[in-house]
């Protein structure tokens, strides 16, 4: 597999910043709870999180599992579980990326339980075109085409992640 450079760290960079006054402006008034979808959005959520620092913020962090190489399971297995107290809160499922919806999904009904007022899904990655549930991410960094992407948090077999940039497969 062969992957190319598709979305550079400063591009990367400048969106989270307007995502995050985007978040600023939503939720002036309110004490969201920045919810982190381990492993693969850990470096979106930290940039957010920092980008949104006028609000009186929390984070906390979840893990769940879908994908096996370079395709869904199409099952959500929670491994990591949210301990906070949300109800009564706003909730911002932070997401790598939203393909399919089956995970976010799971976890919007999940955190329902918890009763908050309100669930916002902030997602640095959305493909439109892969979607099978009917999600829709509150905010949005980049809506990119149906093909597999690594690195700035997402991998292929827990290797990339730590890229700076977004690596798409490069097509033969």
């Amino acid at each position: 597999m062969t992957f190319e450079p598709y979305i550079s760290h400063a591009t990367i960079e400048a969106r989270i910043a307007e995502l995050g006054k985007e978040i600023v402006r939503d939720c002036q008034g309110k004490s969201p709870l920045f919810v982190c979808v381990l492993n693969g959005a850990f470096p979106f959520a930290s940039d957010l999180f920092r980008a949104c620092e006028e609000l009186d913020a929390e984070i906390a962090f979840i893990r769940v599992q879908s994908y096996e190489g370079t395709s869904t399971t199409g099952k959500v297995k929670q491994v990591l579980g949210l301990t906070d107290k949300i109800e009564g809160r706003t909730v911002i499922i932070v997401e790598d990326i939203v393909d399919t919806g089956n995970t976010i999904q799971n976890l919007i009904d999940h955190l329902n339980e918890g009763r908050p007022s309100e669930i916002k899904i902030a997602t640095l990655l959305f493909k439109p075109e892969a979607l099978v549930k009917p999600v829709t991410p509150d905010y949005v960094g980049f809506s990119i085409p149906k093909k597999f992407i690594i690195g700035f948090g997402l991998d292929i077999n827990k290797k990339g992640r730590n890229l700076n940039d977004i690596y798409i497969l490069k097509e033969d």
